[in-house]
């Protein structure tokens, strides 16, 4: 305290900072702008006039000034449109008129254009309403290759008429799960507009004025035109990866390419951050010596050239930190008053969350200051630590800056990602020093040399390309060490606070032991107050034990839960049910997938990164949740939004078993999936009705279809829901019946086998005789609720509780089928679709089930 008590701006950064987490996390409704300006002026006054205890008293007037300023802003965070019109919009979407301008450049990808609006008004129903110049997100269906050109030639500034489907951002449908309506409101945006083709929009090209937004538009053209001629100077392959890496332009950066360089924590390459800001003043720099220029002149040029470099790449919080930070600090410097980089730090970070509150709540702002305060504080300090261990002064530090910054940032990256690689140090001590010494600085040369003259920057561009594959062979290794690769659920905010402390207290005693070894004296210091000795190693020892510990707990959290819990995760339209054994076991049954309907020639519409529900979705969900393997896949049947998914999962988890109906769906999607498991040698296992199969001492299943005669031959089978595998869990004392997409045809045959087999049911999972009032208590309802399945005589055979739909919201084929609803109702059978209530979560418990919905739509 009392080093910060000498930094008042960093103190004051932090009472900041302080206020503002107090805000995220609690609601004081008199706090606002208003509260806030008398609470700034009672501190001013308290400090001008000196009295008794202002120091403690001004740190908590700040702390209510920061509450107060990022409620205030919170609270006028909302739509322009009133109230009374809102209402009247569907939920689902009203067919709306937007008049306004483009605030965002144009990205067009496929049959897909994406841009915001700055709206001045919207009509609907024979009506107009002012928007104030409100941000809306709009997504624009291209109907013809033709019209790619005519998008990608709209312009920011333009004016705009656009008639399309205005709607609210959906929330996160699963717990845990991206949150849109979210992430677009910290960008101060409301609205969603979906619009098909280009006819719906009349733009009117922006007059040519000097202002904010021609500054905009002549930088929006500039990246185009320089991405356009880094296409000509670097090879295809790797024009994507330099873009990212000098530009922050990721469009064309191989999404693969990207997954690889995240699971082993190298992605802050492919960011534009300090990294890049140093190695871009380093060259500036170094021309301009060679120029002779004064160290006043390079200085001031410096400071003029950087706002242009942080428009040129992209603004991001994190280059805007860097940014700033390095334009204060080269003014500084020239003018004699570089001091102390931690003010400089906490000022950039204090302009930074005036000016936009929300940055606190940004993963890259997070990560870029959080990663700058440990190097600032600890790199010196760990280098002293490590003198006696490692002499060479190259790789002391270089062991330093890596294990800093891989310590300081661990707890946010697997909040945020999921993912921790034990290789991830290896990977920055090794490619980081090339990257930043050698690839970045000629990459800088070669597109300078390639706009003066292309083939000079393309003879340099080759060369680069060379080392690039050298890059890209290494992280291939590396990323082949599945066995380094580590899941974490996401950690809790104490669980967070106690790693730092914990981290804090590490280096204390380690330096005092340090220090009592340099200085020869006894490592047992005696206090002169309390007359007892303070055993420096034991107290490291239990430190780092406890240390240990806290990572053990938050890698398995769930280690001691004895709680079955069964997830029904909303896929759309799909099924993807998770269950969590008592014992820790991970079950996965199907895995969703995004359907795609592509006719001859349309192969235009393919966009470079379509969303695909196992990467985007399920993957991230199955991290979230601590899933570090899965011990049981089963495979229902091949259809694609049954399979489609299951490609990320078994590319990017380890999977023990993988259980099928046995037969083969021809496919390119389906060909891929099994060579995965066949190379990642996962055991395929075809299913068949055959006995109990126990996975830990509280759960077993037992597979009803196929039959057993259909087992031992792998047939080629197009049409699948009939082919679907069906299985009776039974999990602490419950009986769960699964059913896939299986039709009325499938429910007759395993009607008949039940009853030439009725050993399976004679006594309920808690051993007693079956209950007549339900055979299972939970159905899984087969096909989405399709008129195909489901009748009332397997309804009267089961006799559920409970019926959980799997089906996608507002879907095209009309899921889930009144006449399977209005059996399920007459019944009295309880229903939970993910369509209205989005993720279903069933808890067993001993007092019986603990359902959860994600959504509280009717």
């Amino acid at each position: 305290m009392s080093n910060l008590m000498k930094r008042p701006v960093v103190l004051g950064c932090c009472l900041w900072i302080t206020g503002y987490v107090l805000a995220i996390y609690s609601e004081l409704r008199w706090l606002t702008w208003t509260t806030s300006a008398l609470l700034l002026v009672a501190l001013i006054v308290i400090y001008a006039l000196r009295l008794p205890g202002r120091q403690p008293l001004c740190a908590l007037l700040l702390v209510g000034v920061a509450f107060g300023y990022y409620q205030g802003a919170d609270q006028r965070n909302v739509t322009a449109l009133p109230l009374a019109q809102q209402q009247r919009l569907d939920p689902d979407g009203s067919e709306v008129t937007l008049l306004g301008r483009f605030s965002s450049p144009v990205t067009v990808d496929g049959d897909r254009a994406s841009f915001t609006v700055e709206a001045a008004t919207v009509r609907f129903q024979g009506e107009a309403f002012p928007l104030g110049g409100e941000s809306v997100q709009v997504s624009l269906r291209l109907l013809e290759q033709e019209q790619q050109a005519v998008a990608s030639g709209w312009r920011r500034g333009d004016a705009l008429t656009l008639t399309g489907t205005l709607c609210s951002p959906s929330p996160a449908r699963n717990f845990g799960g991206f949150d849109y309506r979210r992430y677009l409101r910290l960008h101060q945006t409301h609205w969603l507009l979906a619009a098909s083709g280009v006819d719906q929009a009349q733009v009117e090209p922006a007059a040519a004025r000097f202002g904010i937004v021609q500054l905009l538009r002549w930088n929006d053209e500039l990246r185009d035109a320089l991405s356009r001629r880094m296409d000509l100077i670097f090879p295809a392959p790797q024009a994507g990866f330099m873009k990212s890496m000098l530009i922050g332009q990721t469009d064309d950066l191989d999404p693969g390419r990207f997954q690889q360089f995240s699971e082993l924590g190298l992605t802050h390459i492919l960011a534009i951050s300090g990294l890049n800001i140093a190695v871009f003043l380093g060259v500036c720099i170094g021309l301009m010596r060679r120029m002779k220029l004064t160290k006043e002149t390079y200085l001031l040029i410096c400071i003029w050239l950087l706002p242009f470099y942080i428009l040129l790449t992209g603004a991001s919080p994190s280059i805007v930190r860097a940014g700033l930070m390095s334009m204060v600090a080269l003014f500084a410097a020239r003018k004699g008053l570089m001091k102390d980089v931690l003010h400089i730090m906490a000022i950039v970070a204090w302009i930074m969350l005036l000016w936009n509150p929300y940055y606190l709540l940004d993963v890259s702002f997070q990560l870029s200051f959080l990663v700058t305060l440990g190097l600032i504080l600890g790199v010196q300090r760990v280098n002293a630590l490590l003198m006696s261990c490692i002499p060479s002064s190259i790789l002391r530090n270089t062991a330093s800056i890596t294990l800093v910054s891989q310590v300081v940032s661990f707890p946010v990256s697997i909040y945020y990602f999921n993912q921790f690689s034990l290789l991830s140090w290896l990977a920055n001590a090794i490619l980081v020093p090339v990257i930043s010494l050698v690839v970045f600085p000629a990459g800088l040369l070669a597109t300078v040399s390639g706009i003066v003259y292309v083939p000079a920057g393309k003879g340099l561009g080759i060369g680069i390309s060379w080392l690039n594959e050298a890059i890209f062979w290494s992280t291939d290794q590396l990323q082949q060490l599945q066995g380094f690769k580590q899941i974490w659920p996401t950690p809790r905010l104490l669980w967070i606070i106690l790693y730092y402390v914990l981290l804090v207290g590490i280096y204390w005693l380690w330096r005092r032991l340090a220090q009592s070894r340099l200085d020869g004296l006894p490592v047992n210091l005696e206090s002169p107050q309390a007359r007892t000795k303070f055993n420096v190693p034991m107290w490291l020892c239990c430190t780092c034990a406890c240390f240990l510990l806290l990572l053990w707990i938050g890698y398995t959290p769930e280690r001691w839960n004895r709680t079955g819990i069964v997830q029904f995760i909303d896929v759309g339209q799909g099924d993807a049910i998770l269950i969590r054994t008592p014992f820790g076991k991970h079950i996965l049954i199907d895995g969703g997938g995004t359907l795609t309907f592509r006719k001859p020639g349309e192969s235009w519409k393919m966009r470079k990164d379509p969303y695909e529900v196992g990467a985007k979705l399920l993957v991230p969900l199955l991290k979230k949740r601590g899933v570090h393997q899965l011990d049981l896949v089963v495979l229902t049947h091949e259809d694609a939004d049954h399979s489609g998914g299951l490609q990320a999962v078994a590319s990017q988890m380890r999977v023990n078993q993988f259980m099928f109906n046995g037969t083969f769906k021809p496919g390119a999607q389906t060909v891929q999936l099994f060579e995965t498991l066949v190379a990642r040698k996962v055991p395929l296992l075809p299913a068949n009705a055959s006995r109990w199969i126990q996975l830990d001492s509280q759960t077993k299943f037992h597979v009803l279809y196929p039959m057993e005669e259909n087992a031992q031959q792998l047939e080629i089978v197009k049409e699948q829901n009939a082919q679907s595998v069906v299985f009776l869990l039974e999990m602490q004392g419950t009986r769960w019946l699964f059913t896939g997409d299986m039709e009325k045809e499938s429910e007759r045959k395993v009607l008949d086998f039940m009853k030439g087999h009725p050993a399976i049911l004679e006594r309920n999972p808690k051993g007693d005789k079956v209950d007549a009032a339900h055979l299972v208590d939970v159905l899984k309802i087969a096909h989405h609720g399709s008129k195909t399945s489901t009748t009332q005589e397997w309804l009267d055979y089961w006799r559920p509780s409970l019926a959980a739909i799997s089906v996608g919201a507002a879907n095209s084929y009309g899921h889930p089928a009144p006449d399977v609803l209005q059996r399920l109702n007459e019944g009295g059978i309880a229903v939970f679709r993910t369509d209205q209530m989005g993720e279903v979560q069933v808890e067993v418990r001993k007092t019986g089930l603990l359902f959860r919905k994600k959504l509280s739509r009717p």
